[in-house]
C-alpha cells in the first residue's frame, strides 16, 4: 500500500515530493522488512504440539520397563575431599552430573507396570495430601500452566491411542476415567490430583525468586526417595541438597546457572540410582539416606536386609523450563528392579564393582556402611545353576 501511494506522489508531481518520497521510501522498506522477519519467524517456529511425536500403535501392555543400568553408564560423581571427577566420561559439568539432552517426547513414560503403580498412587493422593500434593500462590500459575502443557497437549497427542479427546474431557482408556481438557473451574490441587492419578512422574516446582534463585514452591510427589516434600518448600536447589557430600562447595554455584541459562523447549535428563533394602514401596519419606547431623535411627532391615526385599531403585530425572512462568520442573519417574533379578541376568558383579568404588562420602550417605556387609558379598557370588 505504502508503495502505491509512493508511486502516485511521483506521479503528480508535487513540488513537496523531495522532501516527502525519502521519507515514504524508507517507510516503505522497514515494513517489507518486519513483514519478511515475521513470516520467515512464523515458519521456523513450529507449533509446540508438533514437537510431539504420536505413538499411533501404542500398547502399553506390550511395552517392557526400560531396563535402565546407570551404574554401568554414568558412573559416580565425587563431590568430597577429592576433587570432582566422573569415573566412566570427561570431567565437563554436563558429564559430571550426567547429563544428556532429551526431547520433549520422551517427558512422559509409560509402560507395562502403568496400572500397578497408578494404583498405588491412587490412595497416595487422596489418603495423604498433605504429604504429596503441593500449592501456593507463588507456584498456582506455573501448576496450571503445567496441567496445559502435560495433560491438555502431551498426553492426547503424544498417546492418541490411550488419551482420547471427547468434547471437554479427555478419557484415559487404560483406567476408565476421565479429566477435563480446560483449567476453569478447577483448584490447583484438583489439577496436581489429575496429573498424578494419569502418569506415573512425580513433579517438583522449581520457581525463581526475585534474586535468580530457583526455590522449590510446590509439588506432586507419590514416590519421593527420602525426600518429604513439604518440608523443602521455599528451600533453594543448593538448600535442598546440602546433605549430599560436596555439593554446594562444587556444584552448587554451576547448577544455579545452569537454572538460570535453560531455555523454554530445553530437556536434559540424568539418572540417580540407590539400594533400597526394606521392600518395593516407592513413598518413601526418609530412610533411603543417611543423615548422621539429624541423629537419625538405623532400622535392623537396613544392617541385615532380606535379599527378597532388596531392591535397586533409579531414578530418571528429566529438567525443562516452562515457557510462561519460567519455572523449571523438576520430573522424577522412578523404577525399582528386584536383586535378585540383577543378579540372575548377570549384572550382580557389575553393580558391586560401582557400590565398592563410591566414594566414601558418597557412599555413606547411600547407606553402604549398613546394607554393604550383607548385599555386597552375596552381589560378588556366582549364580547357582
Amino acid at each position: 500500500m505504502l508503495a502505491s501511494i509512493y508511486e502516485n506522489i511521483l506521479a503528480s508531481g508535487a513540488p513537496w515530493i523531495l522532501l516527502l518520497a525519502p521519507l515514504l521510501l524508507a517507510l516503505t522498506r522497514a515494513v517489507r522488512g518486519f513483514t519478511h522477519s515475521r513470516v520467515k519467524e512464523a515458519d521456523e517456529k513450529q507449533p509446540p504440539d508438533q514437537e510431539i511425536e504420536p505413538l499411533w500403535d501404542f500398547d502399553f501392555r506390550k511395552v517392557y520397563p526400560i531396563k535402565y543400568q546407570p551404574y554401568r553408564t554414568q558412573g559416580h560423581v565425587t563431590m568430597g575431599k577429592d576433587r570432582i571427577r566422573h569415573q566412566s566420561m570427561t570431567p565437563s559439568f554436563n558429564n559430571i552430573l550426567g547429563i544428556q539432552k532429551r526431547t520433549r517426547s520422551e517427558w512422559i513414560r509409560i509402560d507395562s507396570g502403568y496400572l500397578s503403580r497408578i494404583e498405588e498412587r491412587l490412595p497416595l493422593i487422596r489418603e495423604k495430601p498433605e504429604f504429596t500434593i503441593g500449592t501456593g500462590e507463588k507456584v498456582n500459575p506455573a501448576i496450571e500452566e503445567l496441567y496445559e502443557e502435560i495433560m491438555i497437549k502431551h498426553l492426547p497427542a503424544r498417546f492418541p491411542t490411550m488419551f482420547k479427546t471427547s468434547g471437554k474431557l479427555v478419557e484415559n482408556l487404560a483406567t476408565g476415567t476421565t479429566y477435563p481438557l480446560t483449567t476453569l473451574g478447577l483448584t490447583h490441587a484438583q489439577m496436581l490430583a489429575y496429573m498424578g492419578e494419569n502418569v506415573e512422574e512425580d513433579f517438583y516446582f522449581m520457581c525463581p525468586d526475585p534474586e535468580g534463585q530457583y526455590r522449590l514452591q510446590g509439588y506432586i510427589a507419590c514416590f519421593p526417595g527420602g525426600f518429604l516434600s513439604p518440608a523443602r518448600v521455599g528451600e533453594s536447589v543448593r538448600d535442598i541438597h546440602k546433605p549430599v557430600p560436596g555439593y554446594d562447595r562444587k556444584l552448587g554455584l554451576s547448577v544455579d546457572r545452569y537454572f538460570g541459562r535453560m531455555q523454554p523447549g530445553d530437556f536434559i535428563g540424568r539418572m540417580n540410582w540407590s539400594l533400597q533394602v526394606d521392600g518395593a514401596d516407592l513413598f518413601r519419606t526418609d530412610g533411603n539416606n543417611y543423615y548422621p547431623e539429624t541423629n537419625q535411627a538405623v532400622s535392623d532391615d537396613k544392617e541385615d536386609p532380606s535379599l527378597d526385599q532388596s531392591f535397586l531403585r533409579v531414578e530418571h530425572q528429566t529438567l525443562t523450563k516452562l515457557p510462561r512462568t519460567s519455572a523449571v520442573i523438576f520430573t522424577v519417574r522412578s523404577y525399582m528392579t528386584p536383586l535378585h533379578q540383577i543378579k540372575a541376568e548377570g549384572e550382580g558383579k557389575a553393580l558391586a564393582k560401582a557400590i565398592e568404588s563410591m566414594p566414601e562420602g558418597l557412599g555413606h550417605y547411600k547407606m553402604r556402611q549398613y546394607w554393604g556387609r550383607k548385599i555386597l558379598p552375596w552381589l560378588i557370588e556366582d549364580v547357582q545353576t
